[in-house]
């Protein structure tokens, strides 16, 4: 990872959902850095991602030529042999003092609240007390921008997602992505309906977590797991 990368989930803000797995990576970053990514849609940099643990390595871009000449010289293809490889590259990234990750102490006491509703009104309470004002304003404007249904069903998701491996998220995560694009509950993308966070039930969102009967649908086919007994390098 070099840091002119940039990574975000800001699905939400056309009215979709973070997936492709979403739920179960977001899910494994520090306490509730994951809830507070999907639902505000925050851009990270290479620094931020390699910080927060969506980044295996961080290395400055300058060293990018010479780390490639080095993976090509080496024969063995063992994970473990090229992860410490790349570990003679890597620096330890330095965040700076306005990054999100910064602020994961008052992220984890707000987003890790039960409901979308309780979220915003824990980050409005805090502003209250004069705490992180431009930051939290920041932070509500981008989930008031977003589609009210996809941060709820996307929440629900992450939720689950703590407790499930791959699979299961995949799965789940399809059979979401399924519902949106048939517009099983709502008939608008972009527009939001229901407008409201109010306006969305329980109901609605769990709708969308339901298998799908219609005969003209297929289910997501996973291909196996390899039994191969390599040694993966992800912090994840």
């Amino acid at each position: 990872m070099i840091k002119k990368k940039v990574f975000a989930m800001p699905e939400a803000h056309i009215g979709y959902f973070p997936d492709v797995g979403a739920s179960y990576f977001l899910s494994r970053l520090p306490g509730y850095f994951g809830e507070y990514l999907g639902l505000t849609g925050t851009h990270l940099d290479g620094i931020e991602m390699a910080a927060c643990g969506l980044a295996t390595h961080f290395v400055h871009s300058t060293k990018l030529n010479a780390l490639e000449n080095a993976l090509q010289a080496i024969t063995s293809s063992n994970v473990s042999t090229v992860s410490a490889l790349i570990e003679t590259f890597t620096e330890k990234p330095t965040v700076k003092q306005d990054s999100p990750f910064k602020r994961l102490e008052i992220i984890n006491k707000c987003f890790s609240k039960g409901t979308v509703e309780d979220i915003i009104q824990s980050l409005e309470n805090e502003l209250e007390n004069g705490a992180e004002e431009k930051w939290i304003t920041n932070t509500l404007s981008s989930m008031r921008f977003s589609s009210p249904m996809s941060l709820k069903i996307f929440l629900k998701s992450i939720r689950k997602g703590r407790i499930e491996n791959i699979e299961e998220c995949l799965y789940r995560d399809y059979n979401i992505a399924c519902h949106l694009n048939r517009r099983t509950v709502s008939n608008d993308f972009y527009e939001w309906e229901p407008s409201k966070l109010e306006l969305v039930s329980e109901e609605m969102v769990n709708q969308h977590f339901t298998n799908i009967t219609d005969d003209t649908w297929e289910p997501l086919q996973l291909p196996l797991r390899s039994h191969s007994p390599i040694i993966t390098a992800c912090r994840l």
